[in-house]
């Protein structure tokens, strides 16, 4: 009988040439999590804990798709966010730190405010709308993705978790047609924004399973979402409203100046706990 400690010992042998040894580990705490409950602090204390042929079987299904570069959370179908479990699949993103680091900002300054109308622009997992709503007193939010299935996904996710938000499948690219005279007090949006140059720095895992509409943008107009939606907060934020975006780090100053030119105010580059231009805020002219 084979023990947490040899398949722990495998991963590492198996997956060396694919990860560094840290990246290895929490990966397998991921698997041990999933399959015995156990955490990163019970993990040391249970490595001897014998193996059934059921789960040795599971282990070595997980091991044969993460060396075709499956990411972990698509293997599990789950990913952690702000404290959540989510629901993921290839037809949504991966939730990333970055986006909790724009999450938690927007909760840390409007935590005081009660009865915030809200919209999320791409909605993906469900994330951004569904960790604002649970965490923005009696907020009403709003979420648009093109992708049905993401909808879908999101959808579960909200049910799940026990969240209220209204989903809204549509193209943002053609706003106009959709939305008439609603008003918002928070735009935010993490919309694609990595360019096909950059592809060539990116993990096999990323550009082998994660969707590409959600992540890619054409290099002839890398800022097309930024332009499209800043002009829709521009209508539909109240007077002092505020824009918030999730932003490809090398393009920091110009999205700032794209969007300073469509009239906001305040507009602030923020940088992530790495030190990269990660998140605009602006506010609406009053």
């Amino acid at each position: 009988m084979r023990i947490l400690q040899d398949f722990e010992l495998l991963f590492q042998q198996e997956l060396q040439s694919l990860y560094d040894k840290d990246e290895i580990k929490s990966i397998f705490l991921l698997i041990v999590t999933d399959l015995f409950e156990l955490n990163r602090l019970s993990y040391p204390l249970n490595k001897t804990k014998e193996v059934s042929d059921r789960h040795a079987l599971r282990f070595k299904e997980i091991l044969q798709d993460l060396k075709k570069h499956r990411p972990i959370q698509y293997i599990l179908n789950k990913a952690d966010f702000y404290g959540e479990i989510f629901a993921v699949n290839e037809h949504v993103l991966i939730p990333r730190q970055e986006t909790e680091e724009l999450v938690d900002l927007i909760i840390k300054k409007h935590r005081s405010s009660k009865n915030l109308k809200v919209i999320d622009i791409g909605t993906g997992s469900g994330c951004i709308p569904i960790i604002l709503s649970r965490h923005l007193d009696h907020a009403e939010v709003t979420t648009v993705d093109i992708s049905k299935e993401a909808i879908n996904t999101a959808k579960g996710n909200a049910q799940r978790i026990n969240t209220p938000v209204q989903f809204i499948n549509a193209d943002i690219l053609e706003w106009e047609y959709i939305f008439s005279a609603q008003q918002y007090d928070i735009v935010v949006s993490n919309p694609p924004y990595i360019t096909p140059k950059e592809k060539q720095h990116m993990h096999q895992n990323v550009l082998a399973y994660e969707p590409e509409i959600a992540l890619f943008i054409e290099e002839s107009a890398p800022l097309i979402f930024y332009d499209v939606i800043s002009s829709f907060a521009a209508t539909h934020l109240v007077p002092n409203g505020d824009l918030y975006f999730e932003i490809n780090q090398y393009l920091g100053a110009e999205t700032k100046e794209l969007i300073e030119k469509k009239g906001f105010t305040e507009v602030q580059l923020i940088q992530d706990i790495h030190g990269a231009d990660r998140i605009i805020h602006a506010k609406k002219k009053v």
